[in-house]
């Protein structure tokens, strides 16, 4: 079996994590996205790419937002963005954490799934259920 090229060899992980966030097999992600956006393996997107990336990420951003993101993204201002900018880009939507309101409501909302009687409290036996669907199951102890 042949071997190509490592397609992950330029990419500095440490660096692209501690900018963004992202664990090293999401960066890879990331590295096959970029390059079926870079049809002309110029290892840049333009400016003009930028749209059609959003579009396929499920934005519709306007031409004036278009321009905005590209200046807060574009750190070297070359007007081409580079992959370590594009995994900027792509962690904001990613990572972004959601307000406290929002989470707040969420869980509220997921309570009252458990809270079948309306009580206002799960008993520990819905609690452990919980945990050991989620996580794993849990010890008499725990």
């Amino acid at each position: 079996m042949a071997h190509g090229a490592d397609p992950y060899a330029d990419i500095d992980f440490d660096e692209i994590t501690e900018n963004t966030g992202l664990a090293p097999d999401e960066i890879k992600c990331l590295k096959v996205c970029f390059d079926l956006f870079d049809t002309k393996k110029v290892e840049f997107l333009s400016a003009d790419d930028l749209g059609e990336i959003m579009r396929a990420m499920g934005f519709r951003p306007t031409e004036e937002e278009l321009k905005e993101l590209l200046l807060e993204i574009d750190e070297d201002g070359s007007g081409e963005i580079e992959f370590g900018e594009f995994s900027q880009l792509c962690a904001t939507f990613l990572v972004e954490d959601p307000d406290m309101e929002t989470m707040k409501r969420e869980l509220k909302d997921a309570f009252r799934i458990y809270d079948k009687e309306g009580l206002g409290y799960i008993t520990t036996e819905t609690l452990r259920g919980l945990i050991g669907e989620l996580l794993a199951p849990l010890t008499e102890e725990e």
